[in-house]
């Protein structure tokens, strides 16, 4: 179910951890092909899960359990992504997939002031390079205004906090800020090359 949001398990010594939401699609809906991903990706413990997802044609999201850069590093990503080809999924060869990431808010400051100054340091950064991040992100332009907008440049960090917040672009935005615990990187499109994964994480 879209919905489906079990307790997080944490995987990693770390400050920093970062959970991937990997959507693929045009194989099915298809709980016999999700439970060979998932024999693969949790054969030691529960490292992934799968979800429905509107957004996609024929196809579901497959969201890792917050790790450390070092655990997925050393992550199956690999098997995964083989196995996903092989069922038929595509990623990036589809207008409809996206790879979103999520980092925890704690590793940015103990207190809401020092999380927020990070975070405003970040959309500074996201404006300020907006099309040498549209480059990078793979996606068009027009997929980027559809699942990842942009607030919009200020001259100051703080400028384009306070936008943020104000602002009505709900979960689709560049950096999506609209969770509790942590924020969303959704400009990224999909994709089932390891290399593509490790270089956007």
């Amino acid at each position: 179910d879209y919905g489906y949001k079990p307790e997080p398990i944490f995987y990693g010594d770390s400050k920093r951890y970062f959970g991937i939401e990997l959507e693929i699609d045009g194989a099915g809906k298809d709980s016999d092909n999700a439970d060979e991903i998932l024999a693969i990706a949790n054969r030691c413990d529960e490292y992934i899960y799968i979800k429905g997802d509107g957004s996609l044609d024929d196809g579901m999201e497959l969201v890792t359990h917050p790790m450390s850069l070092d655990y997925h590093k050393n992550f199956c990503w690999n098997e995964i992504m083989k196995k996903a080809i092989y069922l038929g999924y595509r990623s990036h060869q589809t207008s409809t997939c996206g790879l979103h990431i999520h980092v925890n808010r704690s590793s940015f400051g103990d207190s809401c002031e020092e999380q927020d100054e990070v975070i405003s340091r970040i959309l500074y950064f996201v404006e300020n390079h907006w099309n040498e991040l549209l480059k990078f992100s793979r996606r068009s332009e027009y997929a980027m205004n559809r699942w990842a907008s942009r607030y919009g440049y200020e001259n100051y960090a703080r400028a384009i906090l306070d936008k943020a917040k104000k602002r009505n672009n709900g979960r689709y935005a560049a950096v999506n800020l609209m969770n509790y615990a942590t924020i969303e990187f959704r400009v990224f499109r999909g994709t089932l090359k390891l290399n593509t994964l490790r270089k956007t994480t």
